[in-house]
């Protein structure tokens, strides 16, 4: 199996881990006028919702999340039948307004000139509006309609698609900008996952900027490789989810935003926040440089650091990650050590580095220049594979467990290990 499929699965194996429910695979739907998106169909609208769930809309049926059938919209956003008998969206979007809760991860959902706006799967009062009451200069019947928050747009936005022109709505001002995008394939709907956006058409889609449009890599692709889990698709679907007590982490760390990244093989996996839940991608889709996996990895400052043998990547840890012009250095030259990198955490608001090797941990100084070591202290534990420090401890992890400590000095000082905790599938999406 190659190494993108190895990936596919995983992120399959993490919407697992986040509730996503799995019936059989979507070809054994029989059940006259029930759509079957591994045949290979044109979704209508596609969207989030406030819990992290991906829906995917065709007609008068949706999917919730990237497996299992097909089921009524009804059955998850009640009045679209019930009461206005819509029967199906143009587009729908989660709005991304943090300067307004009551408005912030609401699902709007449009049908020819109306808009409905839901939350926690309940219409809100006074709705449906006309699209001009909420949306002005936005016109009806769209195709589709995607969020682009600030940093990733000039400003929290909101993409209006019809046809090749795509109208720019910004929403604290509520003006609109329309660009023209002929070069991007007409999309039916656009979804917005791990800053990325992607327009699909027919049964494919094509990844964008949302600020130029431009499409780079070899798009279209089909959605059926990437966006759900059918049979004959991905190529190779024998592959195992891999249980929790086989899992091996080579590193973890965690930026100044708060988000959390994991190691293992080729593989890294991000977690925002435990409502969007973890998301798995190839190493080198970030890190391009770094082709054969990692030993170590900590962020300092605005930088990224990863250890791989005897060389250093230092990276700035901006939205596409830049390598700092001279690197790879190596260990001796970066951090005044030699030898293997076990694993290695930095604690929040320090300068030192606290590198493993083997039943050794070497605390480098990251604000001395040149940097060499300032404390060589011996570990009661050895064969520690990963390790990472936050607000709450330090955790280092050993095969398929972890340790907790209150701190790396305690971690030093321990004569002790404390009891093992196991790796759970909320934490890497493994099976119990």
């Amino acid at each position: 199996m190659d190494l993108f499929t190895k990936t596919l699965f995983l992120c399959l194996a993490l919407a697992l881990a986040n509730g996503v429910p799995v019936h059989q695979q979507e070809a054994d739907e029989a059940h006259a006028g029930v759509p079957d998106r591994c045949g290979g169909i044109e979704f209508d609208a596609i969207t989030p919702d406030e819990k992290g769930i991906t829906f995917f809309f065709k007609g008068a049926h949706l999917w919730r999340g990237f497996h299992g059938s097909a089921q009524l919209s009804n059955e998850s956003f009640k009045e679209l039948d019930d009461i206005h008998h819509i029967g199906h969206v143009d587009a729908a979007f989660r709005m991304h307004n943090k300067d307004n809760p009551d408005d912030h991860d609401h699902i709007y959902f449009f049908l020819d000139d109306k808009v409905f706006s839901y939350y926690n799967h309940t219409l809100e009062d006074g709705y449906p509006k006309e699209i001009q009451e909420d949306f002005p200069g936005i016109p009806t019947h769209l195709d589709a309609a995607v969020e682009c928050p600030s940093g990733e747009c000039m400003t929290d936005s909101v993409l209006f698609f019809k046809g090749h022109d795509v109208r720019v709505f910004d929403i604290a001002t509520k003006t609109v900008k329309t660009r023209n995008w002929p070069h991007l394939p007409a999309c039916t709907s656009v979804l917005r996952w791990q800053e990325h956006y992607y327009c699909f058409h027919g049964h494919n889609f094509t990844r964008f900027h949302p600020v130029t449009g431009d499409v780079t890599g070899k798009y279209p692709k089909d959605a059926r490789n990437y966006f759900m889990k059918c049979p004959g698709f991905g190529h190779g679907g024998n592959y195992t989810i891999p249980a929790c007590k086989d899992v091996k982490l080579d590193a973890i760390t965690t930026d100044d935003a708060g988000k959390q990244y994991l190691f293992t093989g080729p593989v890294y996996m991000r977690l925002d926040t435990r409502r969007d839940g973890l998301h798995a991608f190839l190493i080198t889709r970030a890190w391009k440089e770094v082709t054969h996996g990692v030993d170590a990895v900590f962020f300092y400052g605005d930088k990224i650091y990863l250890i791989k043998d005897d060389q250093v990547y230092i990276y700035k840890s901006a939205a596409h990650y830049t390598l700092i012009e001279g690197y790879p250095k190596t260990l001796k030259e970066e951090l005044g050590i030699e030898g293997h990198v076990d694993a290695a955490f930095h604690c929040p608001n320090e300068h030192t580095v606290h590198i493993i090797q083997g039943s050794q941990m070497r605390d480098v100084d990251l604000s001395a220049t040149p940097r060499v070591v300032t404390r060589d202290l011996p570990l009661h534990l050895s064969g520690i594979d990963a390790g990472t420090c936050g607000s709450e401890g330090v955790n280092v992890f050993k095969g398929s467990t972890y340790y907790h400590y209150d701190s790396a000095e305690s971690l030093a000082m321990a004569k002790i290990a404390p009891v093992p905790r196991p790796i759970t599938s909320e934490m890497m999406g493994c099976r119990e």
